[in-house]
């Protein structure tokens, strides 16, 4: 996500830090190149005119040339007006009487029906009993897929064939409020604004639904294009908010940057990934730091403790600092880390100096790293796991060929282990001092 912008600004913000005072001339240098950036990242022009006039305003005026490091002070001043860029954070309304309808709309494969899961998902976690409603009745097998999702996420699906969407609609209303669901979410057919028949049905079902929130589903790869779309789609059905798919892709995220600012329509959501818990409330705070290069500590939080239990957390913390840490606790943590999702989107939410010596690996190198680890741990005896230090030249041959690697492989995850070991114990002796280190 943001990849190239990230390091194209990171590359400004570094020549920023090395100058003791900043002329007029070093912030319009500066401004140039993060123009050219937003532009690469298809940003709108519009915006990114708006965006460089208010931070060169800044960056030129006081609060910069009386700052003890000025280059570090635009660091700020930009992060802050990519904040205002990408608007306040509103949460998705779930007032009123129950049950509540949410209207999923989009263009045919923005991805809805996957939305519609992963929205489903993430709002029965926060206590709502959900209905998913499949309101495709012109895709083959839309309604399938739907319910196939509802299967695996043990959501129940409404399916009526032979009605259309907005008789659907009226009916998935009525047999919620009888099931004693509190939110309904509508899964409709992709369409193009240009279709006004299709648009039409979508007012119709806007009026029987009477939906608390209509979604614009849209694939963030699309660019400019993405931005346009909202743009049609709300000038016929009001929209309240957006969920960007794809962003884990290789999109150039300018459609993220330019939504709310062009169309004032609010980004709720954006998708991570293919997998059904791959879907982030939107927030612009967290997001500006990813693009900035700043991380996203509250965000990598929220995943581990998905992945970790409380309990588990607390005692291998325990054995970490207690110098009791196996290399079947070492094997365990590294499941548990990629149950946190894809190895690039975690190396994307390390802050300070860790994301930067993390975002030039390939995020497949990592992943099949930690495949080849997984494997000479697993090539291990028991003994073996606990006590490393038996491993001479003839076992960490065994256990190569078992792993299907190389010794130097297997001396590899030895020294890693080894020197997480070692951190902990300067972080044990240290206190919290030793955590600086780690963050740069």
């Amino acid at each position: 996500m943001f990849e190239k912008l990230t390091d194209r600004l990171n590359d400004v913000f570094k020549d920023l830090r090395r100058r003791g005072k900043l002329s007029e001339a070093d912030v319009d240098s500066a401004m140039r190149e993060i123009r050219l950036a937003l532009l690469e990242a298809d940003v709108n022009f519009g915006v990114v005119k708006e965006f460089i006039s208010r931070v060169r305003e800044r960056a030129v005026g006081h609060e910069v040339s009386k700052a003890l490091n000025p280059g570090q002070q635009v660091i700020k001043i930009v992060n802050e007006e990519l904040i205002a860029t990408l608007g306040t954070p509103e949460p998705l309304n779930l007032s009123g009487a129950r049950p509540r309808t949410i209207v999923l709309v989009g263009l045919q494969g923005s991805g809805k029906t996957t939305a519609a899961g992963k929205l489903g998902k993430l709002l029965r976690s926060q206590g709502e009993r959900i209905l998913l409603v499949a309101g495709d009745p012109y895709r083959p097998a839309a309604a399938h897929q739907l319910e196939t999702l509802g299967s695996q996420l043990d959501i129940p699906v409404f399916i009526q064939e032979g009605v259309q969407p907005p008789e659907l609609a009226r009916n998935a209303l009525e047999n919620a409020r009888k099931g004693g669901y509190s939110v309904v979410i509508f899964d409709t057919a992709g369409r193009s604004q240009l279709d006004q028949d299709m648009m039409e049905e979508l007012r119709a079902i806007n009026n029987k639904a009477d939906p608390v929130e209509v979604l614009l589903v849209a694939d963030a790869m699309m660019g400019q294009e993405a931005v346009n779309i909202a743009v049609g789609f709300n000038e016929v059905i009001p929209l309240t908010g957006l969920i960007l798919t794809k962003m884990d892709g290789d999109a150039r995220g300018g459609a993220a940057i330019s939504m709310r600012s062009v169309t004032g329509v609010p980004i709720k959501f954006i998708g991570t990934g293919e997998t059904l818990d791959a879907l982030e409330i939107f927030d612009p705070a967290r997001l500006s730091g990813r693009i900035l290069g700043m991380g996203d500590v509250i965000g990598l939080i929220e995943k581990a403790e998905i992945a970790y239990d409380e309990d588990t957390a607390r005692e291998q913390a325990e054995k970490l600092i207690a110098g009791e840490f196996t290399l079947q606790d070492f094997a365990d943590q590294l499941k548990k880390m990629r149950k946190m999702g894809p190895i690039g989107q975690l190396f994307e939410m390390m802050p300070g100096g860790i994301g930067q010596l993390t975002r030039h690996i390939s995020p497949q190198d990592a992943e099949d790293q930690l495949k080849r680890t997984e494997a000479i741990i697993n090539s291990m005896t028991v003994q073996e796991r606990r006590k490393p230090e038996i491993l001479n030249a003839s076992r960490r041959r065994r256990i190569a060929l078992g792993s299907g690697t190389q010794v130097q492989d297997v001396n590899r995850v030895l020294k890693q282990f080894k020197e997480t070991q070692r951190l902990f114990k300067t972080l044990k002796k240290s206190g919290a001092r030793g955590l600086s280190g780690l963050f740069g």
